[in-house]
C-alpha cells in the first residue's frame, strides 16, 4: 500500500468513469477530483506521481524532478503513448510498468532528472528565422 510505502496521501484524477470520494483519516489522505486544467499543484506537492502517457502529463511532472511512474492506456490513438514511455523509459527518465510489482521494487534513485526547459534558445531560433535577429 501506498502508506505502508511512506506516502501520506494519495491525489487522484479519474475523470468522469469512477465514482470515488475523497477521504481522510489521522495518518492518511485520499483526495479525488474528475478532472483538472493543470496538475502543477498536485505535482509540486508529490514524492512521486503515477500517471499515463499523454505528452503534456510527463513534461510537466518530469519538469518537477522527483519519479514518474508511467501507466500506458492502450487503448488511445493507436497506442502512441506507448512511443514517448519507452523513450523516456530508455533514457531512464521514468519507470513504465504494472503498478502492484514496481511500487515495491522500484529504487527511485536510478532515475535521471529531466533537463529543464530553455525557451530563451527557441525565441533567439525563432527571431533569427523571422529575421529579427541575424
Amino acid at each position: 500500500t501506498f502508506k505502508s510505502l511512506g506516502f501520506s496521501g494519495l491525489a487522484l484524477q479519474i475523470g468522469r468513469t469512477m465514482v470515488l470520494q475523497s477521504s481522510s483519516t489521522e495518518s492518511f489522505t485520499l483526495r479525488v477530483y474528475s478532472c483538472k486544467d493543470s496538475l502543477r499543484e498536485d505535482t509540486q506537492r508529490a514524492g512521486l506521481v503515477i500517471s499515463h502517457a499523454g505528452a503534456a502529463s510527463c513534461l510537466e511532472s518530469l519538469g518537477k524532478g522527483e519519479p514518474l511512474v508511467i501507466v500506458i492506456n492502450k487503448k488511445l490513438m493507436k497506442n502512441h503513448q506507448l512511443q514517448l514511455a519507452n523513450q523516456l523509459h530508455k533514457q531512464e527518465r521514468l519507470f513504465c510498468s504494472t503498478l502492484p510489482g514496481l511500487l515495491q521494487s522500484m529504487d527511485r534513485s536510478t532515475l535521471k532528472c529531466y533537463p529543464p526547459g530553455q525557451p530563451e534558445k527557441f525565441s533567439a531560433f525563432l527571431s533569427k528565422v523571422v529575421g529579427l535577429q541575424k
